[in-house]
């Protein structure tokens, strides 16, 4: 609990890994919402971001995958925070006319929501991003030349800013799952996501997200899956990147909010096998464990540990927190 007397929780959802909530594009949003009405509310940022849309708001901490598990493991607190100033990195195998949206697209999220962005800096070399999924449905994927990237924030951190948002160049991912645009499948770029913010976040230790660009930006013409609707009526992902790291807490040592902190977890029903559900269930924190969210994965409690609390439905998940915990 909070010193304010508030709870706080924590909801996750992994990124490439199938969720069949919050796999997509912002569909694990409404549900976060819930929880963060009864209590604040940590959240990864695959949890609500939703390309031109951000499932974000004011009861929720954005916190990137690896400073989640550093948080759950006591190594660093979360401080609250507003107006952080944002430095963009965008990787220099960006086109001139991509890099043009994504100028386009700063300048309105600045003009639209007073979000701080102090500029952006061209990495020196091209990242080289790859990415696939396994056979087993997990996304994954390699960077040839990531130091390259790493040299840009520390330039942008220079210059003043607090929190980092990163463009990489991908290839169009349509030919690699052809049917996650009919809400099946594992969203492909989500693995190698996960590596480029996880390696500024160990590296720097300031909030981060990524964002990637695709050569082609035209809109979809076709009609889509809902779950997965807001990447396909946008050229860029990056305004809900924006939005998240402009209140995203502020990483420190001392003070702030801590992992003692934390009343509750909650999971996808078969993805227990991380960090943070072993942090927790070793301090006593209740986990819970949610069937309505299944995965390519197949780690359940059977696996991990009994006290871990199955729940059939995110609902009754928010129910039995608000009357028992």
């Amino acid at each position: 609990m909070l010193e304010s007397g508030e709870k706080l929780g924590a909801f996750i959802v992994p990124t490439g890994i199938g969720a069949s909530v919050g796999g997509y594009a912002g569909d694990a949003s409404p549900y976060a919402a819930k929880f963060s009405e009864i209590s604040k509310l940590i959240v990864n940022p695959n949890v609500v971001n939703a390309g031109c849309f951000s499932g974000i708001n004011s009861n929720m901490f954005y916190v990137e995958g690896y400073t989640l598990d550093r948080f759950f493991m006591g190594e660093i607190n979360i401080k609250p925070s507003c107006h952080n100033k944002i430095g963009v990195v965008i990787d220099k195998a960006v086109p001139e006319d991509v890099l043009n949206v994504h100028i386009n697209t700063i300048n309105a999220v600045k003009c639209v929501y007073g979000v701080d962005v102090i500029g952006y800096e061209v990495t020196d070399d091209e990242v080289g991003v790859k990415f696939k999924v396994e056979e087993n449905n997990i996304s994954t994927g390699s960077v040839k030349n990531i130091e390259t990237m790493l040299d840009a924030c520390k330039k942008l951190l220079k210059r003043g800013a607090e929190a980092i948002a990163l463009v990489c160049l991908f290839d169009n991912p349509e030919d690699d799952n052809l049917d996650y645009a009919n809400g099946i499948g594992t969203d492909p770029v989500g693995g190698v996501e996960a590596i480029l913010s996880h390696y500024i976040s160990k590296e720097l230790e300031v909030p981060c997200a990524h964002s990637p660009a695709f050569t082609d930006y035209q809109i979809y013409p076709e009609l889509v899956d809902g779950r997965a609707a807001s990447e396909y009526i946008t050229p860029t992902f990056l305004p809900c990147i924006l939005l998240g790291l402009s209140s995203a807490p502020v990483l420190v040592k001392n003070g702030g909010i801590n992992i003692n902190n934390l009343d509750y977890l909650v999971m996808p029903y078969d993805a227990l096998g991380s960090t943070p559900v072993f942090e927790a269930l070793k301090r006593n924190i209740k986990v819970f464990a949610v069937k309505q969210n299944v995965t390519a994965l197949d780690i359940t409690s059977e696996k991990i540990n009994s006290a871990i609390i199955e729940m059939p439905d995110y609902d009754a998940c928010l129910d039995f927190i608000v009357n028992n915990c």
